[in-house]
C-alpha cells in the first residue's frame, strides 16, 4: 500500500522522552536549507536588478555632495579669513587714526591754550598801557588844573599888589616904558 502522506513523520519515544524528526519539503529540504536557498535567490535578484551599482551610484552622488559642500566651506573659510585679516587691517588703521587724531587734538588744545595765554597776557599789558595813560592824562589834567589856579592866584595876587602900590602916575610911567620897549624891538 502506498502511502498517500509521504510527509509523514514518526515519533520514537526513547524512554518516556518525545523526540520528533525534523520536517522537510520534498524529503530534501530542511528549513535551513529553504533559508539559505531563499537568500541565494535574494541576493541573486539583487545581483540581476543591479542594486549594487545602483546604491554604488546613490553613494558617489552623495559623496560628491558631500565634497562639493566640503569645497564650498573650505572657499567660505577662505573668504572668512580674507574678511576678517581686512577687517583687521581695518581695525589697525581705525586704531592709527583714532590716535593720529587724538594726537592733533592734543596738539591743538595746547596751541589754543598758548594763544589764549598770549591772548591774555596781551590784553593785560594793553589795559595796563590804558591805565597808566589815563593816569598820565588825569596828571597831566591836574597839573594843567594846578597851573591855571595857580596863574588865576597869581593874577589876582599881582593885580591886588599893583592896586595897592601903583596910582595914576606909575601907571604913566609902566605905560611909557612898554611903549618904549616894544619900539626898540
Amino acid at each position: 500500500m502506498a502511502n498517500p502522506h509521504a510527509e509523514t513523520t514518526a515519533t520514537v519515544e526513547h524512554g518516556g522522552a518525545v523526540e520528533h524528526a525534523e520536517p522537510a519539503a520534498f524529503g530534501l529540504i530542511t528549513a535551513p536549507m529553504f533559508i539559505g536557498l531563499a537568500m541565494l535567490v535574494v541576493i541573486a535578484i539583487i545581483i540581476a536588478k543591479k542594486v549594487p551599482a545602483a546604491i554604488g551610484k546613490a553613494l558617489d552622488s552623495k559623496i560628491d555632495v558631500i565634497r562639493n559642500q566640503l569645497a564650498e566651506a573650505e572657499s567660505l573659510r577662505k573668504d572668512a579669513e580674507k574678511l576678517k585679516a581686512e577687517y583687521e587691517a581695518k581695525t589697525k588703521s581705525a586704531d592709527t587714526e583714532a590716535a593720529s587724531i587724538v594726537d592733533r587734538a592734543r596738539h591743538e588744545a595746547e596751541a589754543i591754550v598758548a594763544q589764549a595765554k598770549d591772548n591774555a597776557e596781551a590784553l593785560v599789558e594793553r589795559r595796563q598801557r590804558m591805565a597808566e595813560d589815563k593816569i598820565a592824562a588825569e596828571e597831566r589834567a591836574a597839573v594843567e588844573q594846578l597851573r591855571a589856579t595857580a596863574a588865576d592866584a597869581a593874577r589876582e595876587a599881582a593885580a591886588r599888589i599893583i592896586r595897592e602900590r601903583v596910582d595914576a602916575k606909575a601907571d604913566e610911567t609902566l605905560v611909557a616904558d612898554a611903549i618904549r620897549s616894544i619900539g626898540s624891538r
